[in-house]
């Protein structure tokens, strides 16, 4: 099996892993993870979110957080820009990426944006228009690629069909992303290779959340098909308002030790990325949702 020989990860901590607490986290802590995230070696950081503090007041702080940021040019900052007030607000923070995401799932659309799939793309068009003429790269992600809380299984012809239509918008690179947890190997292979259709191997990377203790297994299958960008979140961190049950994205540490031990370079250390996952963590007061930090942290005290 040849794998990749290096990795990228995109450590959506920050914006999708906080966006759900219930208490509010300060900008400077936000800044601070931040910190902490590059200090680590991480070179793709989804910072946070231009969207309406009415529906998810966690991000109304999305301007002074990028303003607080010590900048490295080596690393990219990007933002979740839902439409083009949210853009207009974003660019002002002078982001390197902008991410618009679709669902693959017309009752999640309906349920998570109020509108059809088709009408999402409609609406993120302009918005990528404007990145493409601000010099700004997109990202996109299609949500519940594999499964949906309210369709059960999801095929992957709808995934291939949200990848032809942002495609078409202009969307530049497409995540996989299985919102709620549910996917299994083969099956999240199916919902990569539906989206090959239409997006280069380099363009596609994975987003997997761990509801059922999969999403290693996911990152694994994904590597055999020769991805090599996934998004992980530090400790664990995030869920899905619109889906009961379902926990946060794949645990940052836990990728990179099993990259690692598998001889895939990441560019990241390990020590001071379970560093940043303890900071965020003792902050919401509660341990990482992370078993290799668990480990780690335990031989600390030994």
């Amino acid at each position: 099996m040849q794998y990749p020989d290096k990795v990228k990860l995109v450590d959506v901590g920050p914006r999708d892993g906080l966006q759900n607490e219930k208490t509010m986290v300060p900008a400077a802590i936000k800044i601070e993870l931040v910190h902490r995230l590059q200090a680590a070696g991480l070179k793709e950081i989804e910072v946070t979110s231009f969207v309406s503090p009415k529906w998810v007041p966690q991000m109304a702080d999305a301007l002074d957080v990028m303003a607080g940021i010590r900048r490295r040019a080596d690393v990219r900052y990007s933002v979740l820009t839902p439409n083009m007030k949210g853009f207009e607000t974003a660019a002002m923070s002078k982001p390197d990426e902008i991410v618009v995401f679709a669902a693959a799932s017309e009752a999640f659309s309906q349920r998570n944006i109020n509108c059809s799939i088709a009408e999402s793309i409609e609406r993120f068009a302009p918005v990528v228009a404007a990145a493409k003429a601000a010099g700004i790269y997109t990202r996109g992600a299609i949500s519940c690629a594999v499964g949906c809380p309210y369709e059960g299984d999801v095929a992957p012809k709808q995934v291939e069909r949200v990848a032809r239509l942002m495609k078409s918008i202009g969307v530049e690179h497409m995540g996989v992303a299985d919102t709620i947890g549910v996917g299994t190997p083969l099956k999240v292979q199916h919902a990569l290779d539906a989206a090959l259709k239409h997006y280069a191997l380099d363009d596609i990377s994975g987003h997997f959340h761990d509801t059922y203790g999969q999403a290693l297994g996911n990152t694994l299958a994904a590597l055999q098909l020769g991805v090599w960008q996934f998004d992980t979140s530090i400790a664990g961190l995030g869920g899905c308002p619109y889906a009961k049950g379902a926990t946060g994205n794949v645990a940052t540490e836990d990728v990179v030790y099993m990259l690692h031990g598998m001889g895939i370079e990441t560019g990241i250390d390990l020590d001071k990325l379970v560093d940043a996952g303890q900071f965020i963590s003792e902050f919401l007061d509660r341990l990482p949702n992370s078993n290799v930090a668990t480990a780690l942290l335990n031989k600390r005290v030994v």
